[in-house]
């Protein structure tokens, strides 16, 4: 096999997100693979945090600050993005956020809040990037979609329904930027043992239902995503585009 398809270098990768968890962690694969990374998150002291634990290991990483909801703001850091550290190959979206409970107990500014973090974001996020993409003529999207794009669970009802629009926005912007290079792809994680999922992972009940229900019989490990991001931002995936890589250890495959 080609070395060369895999290789990331020359390219500038900007992950929303990723001062911490499941996006640091794909913003360092994508930099091991040779890319310069672009960190982005809310909070400055957190996102030079972040900025610095990469560069320690030898890594190329920059920071962006801003909110994924807000759209002078995007548009602000991709211009300061592509005037500094380079054009935007690469944009995973993975920002997002959980708040758990019962659909009728449900506050209409929680839905909204959801909604707007992991779905908006997602549009007006990659709107900004794109335009660009589209002039250059080439381009690669990944957005992290999850288990919750196509199955349901009680009590995460506007996390589903984020998840599952995303599923559906990745399949349109595939189908209108194909013909100018841009590959647009989703990854839907299973079960990781992230932040976001502490307050799973510290349940005996569900840590039992979990390991159980997957055919794997365990937690994903961040780190395993990383394969699958490369492949997604590297010319290997050249061909594919508008799909969904569903990296579960067997639970959407199984009954």
């Amino acid at each position: 096999m080609e070395k060369g398809l895999f290789d990331l270098t020359g390219r500038t990768a900007l992950i929303t997100g990723s001062t911490r968890g499941l996006g640091l962690v794909l913003a360092r694969g994508l930099a091991r693979a040779g890319a310069a990374v672009v960190l982005n998150g809310r909070h400055r002291e957190a996102l030079d945090a972040a900025v610095a634990i990469l560069r320690s290991e030898g890594s190329r990483a920059d920071g962006a600050l801003f909110d994924v909801t807000d759209q002078p703001q995007i548009a602000e850091a991709v211009r300061a993005v592509e005037e500094t550290t380079g054009p935007i190959d690469i944009l995973v979206n993975n920002a997002g956020i959980q708040r758990r409970a019962p659909i009728v107990d449900l506050p209409e500014e929680t839905w909204r809040e959801v909604l707007d973090a992991n779905l908006t974001g997602v549009f007006l996020t990659t709107q900004q990037v794109a335009r660009r993409m589209i002039g250059r003529g080439k381009g690669k999207i990944i957005n992290i979609c999850s288990l919750l794009s196509e199955v349901g669970r009680p009590t995460v009802s506007p996390y589903t329904a984020s998840k599952g629009g995303v599923k559906m926005l990745t399949r349109s912007m595939a189908v209108e930027w194909a013909r100018y290079d841009i590959q647009v792809n989703g990854i839907g994680p299973g079960y990781f043992a992230t932040e976001m999922n502490k307050a799973l992972t510290q349940n005996e009940e569900f840590d039992r239902w979990l390991k159980a229900r997957t055919p794997a019989g365990r937690w994903g490990d961040p780190e395993e995503l990383v394969g699958t991001a490369v492949f997604l931002a590297s010319a290997a995936s050249s061909f594919i585009t508008g799909q969904i890589i569903y990296v579960d250890g067997g639970v959407l495959a199984s009954l």
